[in-house]
């Protein structure tokens, strides 16, 4: 049942992306340009033009570790929630690394090794694409150099445990060992970094070294697609047409992943985006070209963003705490092909703490916020008598962020609503594009 393409949307929209841009040219970047992070296999899937590309023998070698995952019904919360809903989740936490993330890991770690690559560069939040990481670059025998977030660090120290049992060396970001991250450290010492931060990093570490390339977990085009393994199951496994499709977004993968093959098979139905109210680059931030990063060191980048500049607080689900979103779900949200809203930290936890008692498996808090929206929905079923059926993903396991739930069961988190002038400061340094 597992896939034996990925799915690319791009050829099925209206209108093509914008490309990204050479911040000294201010035209689109060439193969030429990206080279120094991506190997060209990676680089043709990020421009590919067809709708599907053929998996390789020897990732779907690695994918059966764990692929097809399963698509489960939650009679037990439906039943809780008293709602005429039919809930499915496809779960994504059974692979190696406990989340969605191997599904780009392992392809990217494969490519690279094949041209000759010895040690991918990455960031990570959360822990789970760096863990991710980590385990696809043991599989090919890739050295791994990984920017923990400096919240996360110290938040999730099992996750870190996780990426260095699987070879890599982790640094807390911002990090002494770079250029970027020193200059961050000497203006704030006690930074609790960023995403955007931590990309600066891994790649100025990257650019410097030919035998080093970087790997990046969401955003990018090609990314997204190899992400759409898990909407491709979803359609084989699902036993009724959904009304509605909900995912989780910081960068984008986890929701582009479930919902691009249904937009392509379902494009009717309803699909909506859910992002933290302290990060949210869909709803409040601005549809410009930006940098990926913070020093500026990729190109510009059309999206939802924040401003590169923007640090957000260290709220716990820090898989979400990027400034922007992916420029190929920038333009769709654009398009007006889905929606998107914002949770709360308190009522995400609210929903995960939910989840467990009922289905039995702890949620990761990066898709506590597609539950927190499914419970919602269902209640507004339980008052209207529809039974809608919806579908989400849950993208990973929270066994390593029990730290967070301890916070919330002793009622010590606090939600955070961030305030506008924050998001104005950090909007003022968008480079301008003409």
């Amino acid at each position: 049942m597992t896939p034996s393409h990925w799915y690319n949307i791009i050829p099925d929209l209206t209108a093509p992306p914008p490309p990204p841009l050479h911040p000294a040219t201010m035209q689109p970047v060439g193969p030429d340009d990206l080279a120094p992070l991506f190997p060209m296999e990676l680089i043709g899937q990020e421009v590919s033009t067809d709708r599907f590309v053929e998996i390789p023998q020897e990732v779907l070698d690695v994918y059966r570790l764990w692929r097809p995952t399963p698509l489960i019904r939650a009679h037990r919360l439906e039943k809780a929630l008293q709602t005429p809903a039919r809930i499915y989740y496809k779960y994504e936490g059974v692979s190696p690394a406990g989340s969605h993330k191997p599904n780009t890991a392992v392809p990217q770690a494969y490519y690279n090794a094949r041209e000759g690559v010895r040690r991918l560069t990455t960031e990570t939040g959360a822990g789970q694409w760096g863990s991710s990481l980590a385990f696809a670059c043991a599989q090919f025998g890739l050295e791994c150099q990984i920017w923990m977030v400096r919240a996360s660090y110290d938040q999730k120290p099992y996750r870190r445990s996780l990426m260095q049992v699987y070879g890599a060396t982790v640094h807390a970001s911002p990090s002494p060992v770079t250029g970027a991250g020193s200059k961050i450290l000497a203006e704030n010492p006690d930074s609790t970094g960023s995403l955007g931060i931590a990309i600066s990093e891994a790649v100025e570490v990257a650019g410097q070294d030919p035998a080093t390339r970087y790997a990046l977990g969401s955003v990018l085009n090609h990314v997204l697609m190899h992400q759409t393994v898990i909407g491709e199951e979803a359609l084989k496994q699902l036993p009724e047409r959904p009304d509605l499709v909900i995912g989780c977004t910081g960068g984008g993968s986890n929701f582009a992943g479930l919902a691009f093959p249904f937009m392509r098979e379902h494009p009717d139905i309803t699909f909506r985006a859910v992002e933290p109210e302290a990060c949210p680059s869909f709803t409040r931030g601005r549809y410009a070209y930006d940098f990926g990063d913070t020093a500026g060191f990729t190109p510009l980048l059309k999206m939802h963003t924040l401003g590169h500049s923007f640090v957000p607080d260290p709220i716990h689900a820090g898989g979400l705490r990027y400034h922007g979103m992916s420029p190929l779900l920038s333009h769709m949200y654009e398009l007006g092909m889905f929606e998107a809203v914002t949770r709360s930290q308190t009522e995400c936890f609210e929903a995960g703490v939910r989840f467990a008692r009922t289905e039995g498996i702890v949620p990761a808090p990066e898709p506590t916020h597609a539950l927190a929206e499914t419970i919602a929905e269902a209640l507004r079923c339980k008052e209207t008598g529809e039974p809608k059926v919806i579908l989400t993903a849950l993208c990973g396991h929270g066994h390593f962020d029990m730290a967070a739930y301890d916070r919330y069961l002793a009622g010590e988190m606090r939600d955070f609503a961030l305030p506008q002038e924050r998001i104005d400061e950090a909007l003022s340094t968008l480079p301008v594009t003409g």
